[in-house]
């Protein structure tokens, strides 16, 4: 089987979900990982399964996303898909599902595209590579609803059991009708 998984990501961590999973994958599947950014001249056909996951930035989704999505929403209906979505407020449990999870639930609200399988992960904090601007941004907004705020701090909240398990449901995609 052979599987190809798109991400679009601002500060690395969703590329570094996306690569985990195709690690996850890589006994069952073929994997193909890709910057969503390079990747909108793709031809769908070739691959059996299709996984696309983009971070959250000061609320939303990346453009190449729906952009994306739009451009290929044809094939991508035809094809047994996943979605996940990396953002801060997954950090908290009740905020990590599809269902409770603001910027899925309006992603799926939204989208002419409806995978069979999607997920919400918590993303990482790196303060030290923020730009000024970013960084005292992004400090108030984890002031004011409870996170981590120096700044010369990096934590990563990624629940990589979580990841995991998204893999491996993912793999069973193709086989449920």
């Amino acid at each position: 089987m052979k599987v190809l998984i798109l991400y679009a990501s601002r500060d690395g961590q969703t590329e570094k979900i996306a690569t985990y999973i195709a690690n996850q994958l890589s006994e069952m599947a073929i994997c193909e990982v890709q910057a969503l950014s390079s990747s909108t001249e793709i031809d769908l056909a070739q691959y059996q399964q299709i996984m696309i996951g983009a971070s959250v930035h000061y609320g939303h989704f990346s453009s190449v996303l729906n952009t994306f999505i739009k451009r290929h929403i044809a094939q991508l209906d035809q094809l047994p898909g996943a979605f996940f979505a990396v953002n801060l407020t997954a950090r908290k449990l009740e905020k990590r599902s599809p269902q409770t999870n603001t910027y899925m639930s309006k992603f799926l609200s939204r989208t002419p595209w409806q995978p069979k399988l999607c997920a919400v992960f918590a993303g990482a904090l790196r303060y030290p590579q923020y730009s000024w601007f970013d960084r005292v941004i992004i400090q108030f907004i984890m002031r004011i609803t409870g996170g981590e705020t120096q700044t010369d701090k990096e934590v990563e909240y990624t629940d990589w059991q979580q990841v995991s398990h998204f893999a491996q449901d993912f793999l069973y995609l193709s086989y449920k009708k």
